[in-house]
């Protein structure tokens, strides 16, 4: 299997992080050397996004000797540029989850979700990483006639889960709480969270590094030859491993050609305002919680640390990023907040995830000892790094979270490689005009 590995270099510079706010306000860390030479392990994990760092970290936490190998940095790809959204449940809701797995296993996924908030939240503590962990996500109904729905599944959840920490909020009091006009109504998830993406992934990376974990950036993977050992190829390294892992979520390409024909990268764009005074920050988001809203192609916006809006929003459907991002974002943003029209951004910044068609994340292997999750769909941050917890797992013999997972179907996406990309295109226009309507 060979890689060309267009959405790596097409719209960063190698081995740099981004012009974002996460890289500008990142804890302390060192850069890391490259693979070099001939290397042998236990696990071979490529990616240093979440679910390889999860992964390494819980491996090496079992006694196995791990390499790392990111083609970038530590958390170069969406792991460091995200929302930092820890939401509750799955990327699809569970009265979804149950009409197409059934009520058993939906059960098994919500209970699987619920476990990758509480080990987002345990990692944090027990690692001492600080990444401005706060509670609470608004999920707001841009539309009026989703605000029936929203106060059903609240109470589908409540009675159906035993989920009490989310409930419904009304008109009147989700435009107090947000400060705009915009919405109809929606739910407050107390047991949801949010926090500082790439401070969370460098500090996944120190407590991989202090467990034995050997770590290397700049470490690009070319090919991987399967067998019982397998093969890795790097521009400076060969690596011998029993097993791998295939981290790569969206930028994957022709690495693993069955996993690209299921997840699909896909472009997407935050702006960080300047910093604002305590009483403008608190008009926007009065108990600083974090924002998502109903659109397909979704808005989602928290306030930063230092009360600076964190804004994502707007699609694009090329390979390469937007000339001018904050341009670009600032338009959704000022269909939320008018009032914010001569604010100063201070960053723009795009990032490429991984999705695919029914928004479940896909976990297949693609040989005895050749693991793979990924396509998280915007949904990663908790569940991405559950998925490494459930491989480690996996590799270790203990297969049973990894086969609940494994069995939500995932389809490939139509059309094949040259096809898949514009047809993707229309759909994403048929809903953003959706959207709008």
């Amino acid at each position: 299997m060979s890689f060309s590995g267009s959405f790596l270099h097409s719209n960063d510079q190698q081995g740099c992080y981004p012009l974002s706010y996460y890289a500008a306000s990142a804890n302390a860390h060192s850069s890391l050397p490259a693979a070099k030479g001939d290397l042998s392990c236990d696990v071979c994990v490529i990616g240093a996004g979440y679910m390889g760092l999860s992964s390494a970290l819980h491996l090496a936490q079992k006694g196995y000797d791990v390499v790392l190998l990111d083609a970038h940095r530590v958390g170069w790809g969406a792991s460091g540029r995200n929302g930092g959204q820890v939401g509750s449940g799955q990327r699809m809701e569970q009265d979804d989850l149950e009409k197409l797995v059934g009520h058993e296993h939906a059960r098994r996924l919500w209970n699987l979700a619920e476990a990758s908030k509480a080990l987002v939240k345990s990692l944090i503590a027990d690692h001492g990483i600080a990444c401005d962990l706060k509670p609470g996500i608004l999920h707001a109904d841009h539309k009026k006639s989703y605000v029936a729905h929203s106060k059903a599944y609240a109470q589908k959840l409540q009675d159906d889960y035993g989920y009490d920490a989310i409930r419904f909020v009304g008109r009147d009091e989700i435009c107090t709480m947000l400060g705009s006009e915009a919405y109809y109504g929606g739910t407050i998830d107390w047991d949801a969270a949010h926090l500082h993406p790439l401070n969370f992934a460098l500090g996944l990376s120190l407590a991989a590094q202090k467990a034995g974990v050997r770590l290397f950036e700049n470490s690009q993977v070319l090919d991987i030859q399967k067998g019982a050992k397998v093969g890795i190829t790097t521009d400076e390294a060969q690596i011998t491993a029993s097993h791998v892992i295939m981290a790569c979520n969206g930028y994957i390409e022709k690495l693993a050609p069955k996993i690209a024909a299921r997840v699909m990268p896909m472009n997407n764009y935050i702006i960080a305002t300047e910093p604002l005074s305590k009483a403008d920050a608190k008009a926007l988001i009065r108990d600083d919680v974090a924002v998502a809203d109903s659109k397909f192609v979704i808005n989602y916006f928290r306030l930063s640390n230092d009360r600076r809006l964190l804004f994502g929003g707007g699609e694009s459907y090329s390979f390469k990023f937007p000339s001018d991002i904050k341009s670009f974002v600032r338009k959704p943003m000022l269909d939320i907040y008018p009032q914010l029209k001569d604010i100063k951004l201070d960053y723009g910044w795009g990032g490429t995830l991984g999705i695919t068609l029914n928004r479940m994340p896909y976990f297949c292997k693609l040989d005895e000892n050749i693991f793979n999750a990924s396509g998280f769909s915007g949904h990663g941050v908790a569940m991405a790094t559950l998925a490494g917890n459930i491989l480690a797992d996996a590799i270790d013999g203990q297969a049973s979270r990894f086969d609940v997972m494994e069995k939500v179907p995932t389809h490939i996406f139509p059309g094949g490689r040259h096809l898949r990309w514009p047809l993707m295109v229309l759909g994403m226009l048929y809903y953003s005009l959706r959207d709008r309507l």
